[in-house]
């Protein structure tokens, strides 16, 4: 008859080595800690902090006094107001745009199993690896009057249809590489891969047998879709909405790139602060993005997006 095997006696943790640990911890939280809330933090409150004071109009220095001038400047001049219009209405757009796209390639990288969805995958974020500059500067060339683009619409005899959409006041300018229209795409095509992999992983947590009754019960495809698929990828869609809506809502590097006639905020900010060095309004713009975000996210959350993060 063998011995019984009697349970390991558990390790005690000794005050002593409890306190090693925290110290170790605490050791190794601190440098992003205070990346994060020092040098980030600090700095991004310091620039916002600016915005309560004024610039006054004859010095052209900053009157480090407490007001809301600067604000109400912001909120009361139509060109201003144009520039958040025009930024929010293009994050909208693309935010649209990618997810029409999105959707149907992550469903079907979804259905994918083994070495086709790793090449997939893979496809998917190759893009990524360049660098964003590289990629900007070459959709320019691509949309450039002798470019790629409308070597192709030259070639097919659609010509007359590029002219006529970039007469569009929506979308117009003098040349694709110069309009809304292509900085439409290269929004689209820069933010697509953020919305396409968070829409991925929802998809694939949609259960089969869920699909398999909706057949069984006589649903047709679209039907299963609508009401199944979609309902459940909701909050994967509002993931990836959450990138491609404020990405957009900060860039300045593709307005500036792929300029269209009119400022964007980043824009904006980025002028401000640098050329017309009116600190206390490059600051006030810079607020307008972030509380854009937060009401943004705030609908998000309710969309059950941090799930499918």
């Amino acid at each position: 008859m063998s011995a019984p095997v009697l349970p390991l006696p558990e390790e005690k943790t000794t005050p002593r080595r409890r306190g090693r640990g925290a110290w170790i911890t605490a050791l190794l939280l601190a440098p992003p800690l205070l990346w994060l809330g020092v040098i980030y933090l600090g700095s991004l409150l310091g620039l916002l902090l600016y915005g309560f004071y004024s610039i006054d109009d004859f010095t052209a220095q900053v009157v480090q006094s407490f007001t809301w001038a600067t604000f109400a400047s912001l909120l009361r001049t139509p060109s201003n107001l144009d520039v958040i219009a025009r930024t929010l209405m293009m994050s909208l757009a693309v935010t649209l745009a990618c997810a029409v796209i999105a959707f149907p390639l992550a469903r079907y990288v979804a259905l994918l199993r083994g070495r086709q969805k790793a090449l997939w995958v893979l496809l998917i974020t190759l893009p990524l690896w360049a660098s964003y500059l590289v990629r900007v500067y070459a959709w320019r060339l691509i949309l450039a009057q002798e470019g790629v683009l409308s070597w192709v619409f030259a070639k097919l005899h659609l010509t007359w249809l590029l002219d006529a959409t970039l007469r569009l006041p929506v979308l117009g300018g003098p040349s694709l590489s110069s309009s809304y229209l292509g900085m439409f795409l290269v929004f689209v095509y820069v933010w697509l891969p953020y919305m396409i992999l968070p829409l991925q992983a929802a998809l694939e947590r949609v259960p089969a047998s869920l699909l398999q009754a909706s057949a069984d019960l006589g649903a047709r495809p679209f039907q299963t879709f609508w009401r199944v698929v979609f309902p459940l990828a909701l909050p994967g869609v509002a993931a990836g909405s959450i990138f491609t809506f404020s990405l957009t809502l900060g860039d300045y590097i593709i307005p500036g790139v792929v300029g269209a006639p009119g400022y964007f905020i980043g824009q904006m900010v980025y002028t401000q602060q640098g050329t017309a060095g009116n600190l206390p309004l490059a600051a006030a713009f810079s607020v307008v993005p972030i509380v854009l975000v937060t009401l943004y996210l705030t609908l998000a959350r309710r969309l059950g997006a941090f799930d499918a993060l």
